[in-house]
């Protein structure tokens, strides 16, 4: 396993034909009405696994493209959520010019961040030392590769990054929660994790009645949003709060994830 997954590409229909779709058109063509599409609107997702008492807010896929107040808006939600822990699961930036100003918004939340990098952030040539800063700052740290041990919750993060299962080592605390931007890898792993953190799917941003996701980049089949159990160990795939390619969603807000472990 490595991060080979990072060309996107659209599935079930091409990405010619998607954009044909006009955002004026497609609500007509949906038979749906305008209400649906919720590009900004955070939602709150809780995720009980376990009797606590940690509290942790996951996110993933921000894509900050310099939308100040919807970035005040999300690190208000989670603040006010108040976890013991934030887990942020790759593609912060794609471009290294937002990348201060994202770095300013992780800076804001009030307790530790610890993330994993995402294909977008690879390619953005933003150095992984401006994210360690950013993320150490708040109390937490940049885990490619690493692993940061929460004792007061028995608890390790273990992060996945370039070098991928080659540098799990042995657990080092009663339970292990894996965070990894591909939810596909959770398929060939080596071994299971008490919980899974993944993002990358952006839940596929416009999902119809009884059908799903309509689009979806490599790296996501068959687990693009929700809840699965996967030989790795339970996965929870994030929709992410931005929006890539496409920008807007339909019938699939932007999502944070409060999980209970």
């Amino acid at each position: 396993m490595s991060y080979a997954l990072q060309e996107h590409s659209m599935s079930r229909i091409t990405r010619r034909k998607f954009l044909g779709l006009s955002a004026l058109a497609l609500p007509a063509a949906l038979g749906a009405d305008s209400s649906a599409f919720e590009t900004n609107t955070l939602r709150v997702t809780k995720l009980n696994h376990g009797p606590g008492p940690c509290r942790l807010v996951h996110f993933s896929d921000f894509h900050y493209r310099g939308d100040p107040d919807y970035a005040a808006e999300v690190v208000r939600t989670i603040n006010e959520l108040a976890p013991n822990l934030v887990c942020f699961t790759g593609d912060l930036v794609e471009e290294a010019r937002f990348a201060p100003a994202a770095f300013e918004f992780i800076r804001q939340i009030n307790v530790p961040v610890y993330g994993i990098p995402g294909n977008h952030d690879f390619q953005s040539g933003v150095l992984f030392s401006d994210f360690a800063v950013a993320f150490a700052a708040t109390g937490g740290a940049w885990l490619p590769d690493r692993s940061a041990i929460l004792p007061e919750h028995d608890l390790e993060l273990v992060g996945f990054g370039p070098r991928s299962v080659h540098a799990f080592s042995a657990p080092q605390a009663a339970r292990q929660v894996l965070l990894m931007h591909y939810p596909q890898m959770a398929n060939g792993l080596g071994r299971r994790f008490d919980l899974i953190l993944a993002g990358h799917s952006h839940g596929g941003q416009i999902r119809l009645p009884l059908v799903g996701a309509i689009i979806l980049p490599k790296g996501v089949r068959p687990y693009e949003h929700g809840f699965y159990e996967t030989p790795g160990g339970p996965l929870y795939v994030n929709a992410g709060i931005g929006t890539y390619r496409i920008p807007f969603r339909w019938n699939c807000r932007p999502e944070l994830t409060l999980v209970t472990i």
